[in-house]
């Protein structure tokens, strides 16, 4: 089932489970979600598996330091757009802002990916910022509080506020002038 990330609770998890059963948990529960976030962010299937996949590495590396396993699929969030940032760095750095290979391939789950956005919006959201484009995809398609999007982006709440409402001015004039 397609949920928002807000509508599933993440079940607290026992004290003596280690982070082998903690993280399949997790995993089994918010993966894809997970990677339609992050495609989402760098607009292409293969990566954002990639940094699901990360993410998901990382907190099992951590696990011992995380204070408080409620807060796993917080910190899920938070490191799957760092990691989305730091591709899009990359990306621009390396000078790939053009096509990317593969990105034109069909998914392996295109019936999920494909109905994601009607191929006007998609447009539109990849003409956003990439800070505008995060905040859109945390706080519409995630379903999150202010407090979530501020949490995940690493940025105050008033910074949310004026991202999101950049990319719904910028999304209104694309799409007045896309036909």
């Amino acid at each position: 089932m397609n949920r928002p990330l807000a509508d599933v609770a993440l079940a607290p998890i026992p004290v003596p489970w280690d982070a082998d059963q903690a993280l399949t948990a997790v995993y089994s529960d918010h993966y894809r979600c997970l990677v339609r976030l992050a495609w989402l962010l760098v607009q292409d299937v293969t990566t954002a598996e990639d940094v699901v996949q990360d993410s998901f590495v990382a907190m099992h590396t951590a696990w011992r330091r995380l204070r408080d396993s409620d807060r796993a699929l917080a910190y899920l969030r938070q490191s799957v757009v760092d990691r989305s940032r730091s591709v899009r760095r990359h990306r621009a750095v390396a000078g790939r802002n053009a096509a990317q290979p593969g990105s034109g391939l069909p998914s392996a789950e295109p019936s999920v990916l494909l109905s994601l956005e009607h191929a006007a919006v998609a447009r539109a959201l990849r003409s956003l910022p990439a800070r505008q484009r995060e905040a859109l995809a945390l706080k519409y398609y995630g379903d999150l509080s202010e407090a979530q999007v501020s949490s995940a982006m690493g940025v105050s709440q008033g910074a949310v506020r004026r991202h999101v409402a950049g990319a719904i001015e910028t999304l209104r004039v694309v799409m007045e002038m896309d036909p």
